[in-house]
């Protein structure tokens, strides 16, 4: 039973590493002259771990207005082990994601529960959460992002021309300073055909054992296709686009 339950865990942990590494990257349309906006979306995926056993399991993506610039961002993944739910109210300003609440919940079978919450307060200067059950305060870096919303921004940077970039972002009640990388120009094999796509990496350290991969299709607003993460025991946890929509 134990080792069933570490099994669970562990494609937890994949299902949740999916999510926290840009598994999603939400569309802006163009208006005259280059100025990106975001538009209403919904997207949905599906999910592959491989650890001993093959599990499968489905993702959905949203983003609707709340009005005056304001955003809800989600995520909600459903699976035999575990179940995720994931959200970001966030301000679109100068073409940037500057986040206000954020919310995490993992729950499923076999696997422990966990929490995280995030509430930004610009005008004071300092994030206060909770993590694991643990309050935590810090001071607002400029720029500073979420779990969440570095995927929007990641997306958005891509499409802006940007292939390398750095993002200050607030998980586990601390900063992280993550690298990505747009390595290569890729034709992906698709259920709709050969899609050309934009190939791009987490940069981690010289001789990392874990590898995360994504591709983007500029044809298709830069939609994020595929994802894959490669853990160092050579475990793989995989997404893959499904269907999309844009529009109110």
């Amino acid at each position: 039973m134990q080792a069933i339950r570490n099994t669970a865990n562990s494609l937890a942990r994949g299902m949740a590493i999916l999510l926290c590494l840009g598994a999603f990257a939400i569309p802006a349309i163009t208006l005259a002259e280059e100025q990106p906006f975001l538009a209403p979306f919904e997207a949905s995926y599906t999910a592959s771990m491989e650890k001993g056993i093959a599990l499968n399991g489905s993702a959905k993506r949203t983003l609707t207005s709340q009005g005056d610039d304001v955003w809800l961002y989600r995520t909600d993944v459903k699976s035999f082990i575990a179940n995720i739910d994931e959200s970001l109210t966030l301000r679109w300003e100068n073409n940037r994601v500057v986040p206000l609440r954020y919310r995490y919940r993992l729950s499923g079978f076999l696997v422990k529960d966990r929490e995280q919450s995030i509430d930004f307060d610009w005008k004071t200067g300092f994030a206060t959460g909770k993590y694991r059950g643990k309050p935590f305060k810090l001071e607002l870096r400029e720029g500073a992002l979420d779990p969440l919303g570095f995927q929007l921004q990641l997306h958005h940077d891509i499409r802006a021309g940007k292939r390398d970039m750095t993002y200050q972002i607030i998980d586990g009640g601390d900063y992280d300073q993550d690298h990505f990388a747009v390595i290569d120009e890729e034709p992906l094999k698709t259920p709709n055909g050969i899609v050309a796509t934009l190939k791009a990496e987490k940069v981690r350290g010289e001789g990392a054992k874990r590898e995360t991969l994504m591709w983007f299709a500029p044809d298709q607003d830069y939609l994020l296709i595929r994802l894959l993460q490669v853990e160092p025991d050579g475990s793989k946890y995989e997404l893959k686009l499904k269907q999309a929509a844009l529009g109110g």
